[in-house]
């Protein structure tokens, strides 16, 4: 994969405003990230114990199911722009649940316990999401991925995504 950043520089203020000019350019940045999606933290480093976050998705960006059992951090995910499908899965690997959440709805978020498998795609272009779960960030122990699921970046990811996309729809 390039060397194509996961994720923007994080705010250096003691408040931040979180303004369209920061979603805009956290849009463009994912429409060039080869994921497909980037991340626009708002806390200042991976050791801060609490994680508040941008994630904006395009289409065909593929999230591995997993969960986040190490530490037991739940998760919450609130749509802010356009929409997702979340979906939950069980050990084996079937779908459980999958809701289509929309900014502005009804059902425009979802908050999960630890060790819930799950994961998520963008219904349309420019989906922006707030993402709220405790730190600090350790990559080795953030995601535990569902063996059965296809890794990223994978000549199979995409077409699990596929198969995803049309099971939901």
């Amino acid at each position: 994969m390039s060397n194509f950043p996961l994720a923007t520089n994080p705010p250096k203020t003691d408040v931040t405003l979180i303004e369209n000019a920061l979603v805009e350019t956290a849009v463009a940045l994912s429409k060039e990230s080869p994921r497909k999606r980037i991340i626009s933290p708002l806390h200042k480093s991976a050791s801060d114990t609490l994680h508040r976050m941008l994630n904006v998705i395009q289409p065909g960006s593929y999230i591995r199911p997993h969960s986040h059992e190490t530490d037991q951090k739940a998760e919450s995910i609130i749509v802010l722009r356009v929409g997702i499908c979340f979906l939950t899965f069980d050990e084996s690997g079937n779908v459980s649940s999958h809701h289509n959440l929309y900014a502005n709805s009804d059902t425009f978020g979802v908050d999960l316990e630890p060790n819930v498998i799950h994961s998520f795609f963008a219904l349309e272009e420019d989906t922006v999401i707030f993402e709220v779960k405790p730190g600090p960030y350790i990559k080795k122990q953030d995601k535990g991925f569902a063996e059965w699921a296809p890794e990223e970046n994978s000549p199979e990811a995409d077409l699990y995504l596929k198969q995803l996309i049309e099971l939901t729809q």
